[in-house]
């Protein structure tokens, strides 16, 4: 049955039982349906595309040759020619890297080397056509216009299974390249061939990631007919080789019918054997079609951990794409008996956790990690876990932890906020005083400005770039600091880090009423541009004052308090909403999305519609919502409008779409905004079950008339973490018009502290 039939006949079912305003997903036990993994794999989204498992070590999706920014994930929507398909990716990254252990399938003559974009028939690169391609999140196939070759792909935990059909009459050969990769350089390569059945290797890289290594090992169904070992183009005597630019070839003869092919790749952060364990351990058969329903349930048992009820299908599509973003990162990063290769390039064995990796806390810890708790109860100690064991490993916590190396990419020590609101949320899977430990060691460093900060009390623009942008972030982990230690009963430590969270105020400038960059002497850097914006050579980091004024998520009443007057306050925020959106050139590509000079796109800009609930005008913070919801995503390949950075630009829109957001990263406090679905529910792994429903609602109504929790009256902007722990329901009655009364009184706004 197709999706849209099914649909109909549902609707038709909920209008006979006289529930006409939505759909019950009971039916559709199969969810993946509505998951399209090409949305935001065109414009900017920079997303993954291929067949994967959540949260999986190993995600092999089609690579083609990298042209850029835009190919950061290694495939572009607006690209046709395949050099082959690689078994680890980014998603939504505003660098590029990986692209690790390329396996391409190719016939005719032998060749090595990939061809170029204009002329791939130099090469073993293929072109193809989007309507010959299938991407679900369980299995992803292409058809090589260039070779008549249909390639299958699926995958485990830490296993890629490929299948391939060649053509009759043709030399069928299969290139596994270890040079290529993704914007990244090979500098150490080995390949060998094991025994019949079998290649090993490893390729070691330096690039965003400065010394990744993964080993691989693949086996086939069939023994290799022939095998021959290149050191770049040059063919080697024997089995194996050793050189920055290995390459191995497997042939197959024609046959008068066409020949089908099996493979399975397993890698490891440790070793070959490890790969084999994997391998072994993963996948005992080949049983290829088995794999894609393993994989398939295993989606689904994720994505129905949200049950959103809507009668548009493209919404539908939308918000589990959406959530299935979401579970693409973070990668498990160990091997099936528990080993992995820490950050100090050492062999960790037997680890008691699940140790993971690919850690974008400036985008994730803003609403990615606050989900999490909701529902990937299971997971988030020992992604905790992780964090703290890459600070026992390297002397402070990750910042932005890729493949077993710490990037420092973008500003703030930001695993801080979601170790706080996993342990306020009652986490306890984790050393609590180590992780405090870890915590203060990283605020107490020297480095990316933070001497000026506990010297001076702010960071001088003349001493270091992105100073404002810098403060900023300190200011919301040491607010998260301050929260632990108190709960703790460290004392001295919580005034110290309450007192550095309030910083951000010596970056107001009353007179302008913009966050100023300020010199050493004291002064405001001048010349001043609100709207000036360059890369890494001002004082904002990917944004500029308009963007960052707000970035006081932690303490939104002391940044009212700044303008002199909520009224003062609403009208500048109002005003950011409704100015040009025209920026400097040579502005950074990523404040995009933009709404007058707010910048969804960006995650500095993610809580800012929220902030209008603490100066009691929730319909103002709905009528943003609603906007951002309808015109930022969409289910088309361009249905995101800035990098989905590892699951941040969703996890937003799946906690808007539901109808509320963490503006604080971990306090517990959830702000109501504008539901976009009619009911959902969110099965608790307690037994319990939190429900919300949006009574009326439609494209036009998008305000908040009134609320009930648990059939009382719930006048407040807000929820709490510990309500939808305990079960119960919401319901939000919709209208067309703004309730200006709800949530306006102070007792009934959301609170920082």
């Amino acid at each position: 049955m197709t999706n849209k039939a099914q649909l109909i006949q549902l609707v038709i079912f909920s209008i006979i039982t006289g529930f006409a305003n939505s759909i019950s997903l009971a039916a559709p036990s199969d969810l993946v349906q509505f998951v399209d993994p090409l949305i935001g794999a065109g414009g900017h989204g920079h997303v993954f595309v291929g067949s994967s498992v959540p949260f999986g070590a190993i995600q092999p999706g089609p690579m083609n040759i990298h042209k850029g920014w835009d190919w950061c994930s290694g495939y572009h929507y607006s690209d046709t020619v395949l050099i082959g398909f690689s078994h680890l990716h980014l998603s939504g990254t505003g660098c590029a890297d990986l692209g690790d252990i390329l396996i391409m399938p190719y016939t005719g003559p032998l060749k090595t080397d990939k061809g170029s974009q204009d002329n791939p028939d130099t090469g073993y690169a293929s072109r193809y056509n989007h309507q010959d391609e299938t991407v679900r999140p369980d299995y992803y196939s292409l058809v090589l216009k260039d070779y008549g070759i249909k390639a299958e792909l699926t995958a485990t935990e830490r296993v890629a299974l490929h299948r391939y059909r060649f053509p009759a009459d043709q030399t069928g050969r299969i290139m596994i390249d270890l040079q290529e990769g993704n914007g990244d350089r090979a500098t150490e390569t080995f390949i060998q061939k094991l025994d019949d059945y079998t290649i090993g290797g490893y390729r070691f890289s330096a690039g965003w990631a400065r010394d990744q290594r993964v080993y691989f090992v693949a086996r086939f169904e069939t023994k290799i007919p022939q095998f021959a070992a290149f050191d770049g183009n040059q063919k080697l005597d024997g089995l194996s080789g050793k050189s920055n630019k290995m390459k191995g070839v497997v042939s197959f003869p024609a046959g008068p019918v066409p020949t089908e092919v099996q493979l399975k790749v397993a890698i490891s952060p440790v070793s070959v054997e490890n790969a084999i364990k994997n391998l072994e351990t993963e996948t005992p058969d080949w049983e290829f079609n088995d794999y894609i329903n393993a994989s398939r349930k295993k989606w689904n048992q994720q994505l129905r951990k949200i049950q959103f009820e809507s009668t548009d299908e493209a919404l539908m599509r939308t918000f589990y794409t959406a959530f299935y973003h979401t579970m693409i990162c973070p990668v498990l990063f160990n091997d099936v008996n528990g080993d992995y290769r820490g950050t100090d390039k050492k062999v960790y064995t037997n680890a008691p956790f699940q140790n993971y990796s690919i850690f974008s806390l400036w985008d994730t810890y803003r609403s990615l990690h606050p989900l999490m708790t909701l529902v990937q109860q299971e997971r988030v100690n020992d992604m905790i876990a992780s964090m703290l064991a890459i600070y026992q490993q390297q002397g402070k916590l990750p910042v932005w932890h890729l493949m077993g190396n710490e990037t420092d990419t973008m500003v703030g020590y930001h695993a801080v906020p979601p170790i706080v609101d996993a342990y306020l949320k009652g986490f306890r899977g984790f050393d609590a005083n180590l992780a405090f430990e870890a915590m203060k060691a990283s605020a107490l460093r020297d480095e990316r400005g933070l001497d000026q900060l506990k010297k001076r009390g702010y960071i001088p623009a003349d001493k270091e770039w992105e100073s404002v942008a810098k403060a900023l972030e300190y200011a919301i982990d040491d607010a998260c600091i301050a929260l632990m230690a108190d709960t703790l009963g460290k004392k001295e430590d919580a005034a110290l880090f309450a007192r550095r969270a309030a910083y951000y105020k010596n970056y107001f400038d009353k007179e302008t009423t913009f966050m100023r960059g300020k010199l050493s002497d004291g002064s405001w850097r001048t010349p001043f541009d609100p709207v000036a914006s360059k890369h890494r050579e001002d004082d904002y980091c990917e944004g500029n004052a308009w963007q960052y004024t707000w970035l006081v998520p932690h303490d939104p009443e002391g940044l009212i308090g700044l303008f002199g007057s909520e009224n003062a306050f609403i009208s500048k925020l109002d005003l950011l909403f409704k100015i040009s959106s025209n920026l400097n050139e040579g502005a950074s590509a990523d404040i995009s999305g933009l709404i007058g000079q707010y910048a969804h796109g960006n995650e500095p800009s993610h809580h800012i519609t929220y902030l209008y609930a603490f100066a009691g005008q929730q319909w103002k913070t709905a009528g943003k919502v609603r906007e951002i919801v309808s015109t930022m995503y969409n289910d088309t390949h361009e249905g995101l409008c800035g990098n989905e950075d590892c699951g941040q630009m969703s996890a937003w829109y799946v906690l808007s779409a539901l109808g509320f957001y963490p503006v604080h990263p971990a306090n517990g406090i959830y702000v109501l905004g504008s539901p976009a679905m009619n009911q959902a529910a969110i099965p608790l792994p307690n037994g319990k079950t939190f429900r919300v429903k949006a009574i009326d609602n439609s494209p036009k109504n998008i305000y908040i008339q009134s609320a009930t929790w648990n059939g009382r009256p719930w006048p407040k902007s807000y929820i709490t973490h510990q309500m939808i722990m305990d079960g119960g329901e919401l319901i939000l009655t919709m209208g067309s018009r703004p309730n200006k009364e709800f949530g306006r009184a102070p007792a009934d706004r959301p609170k920082s502290n």
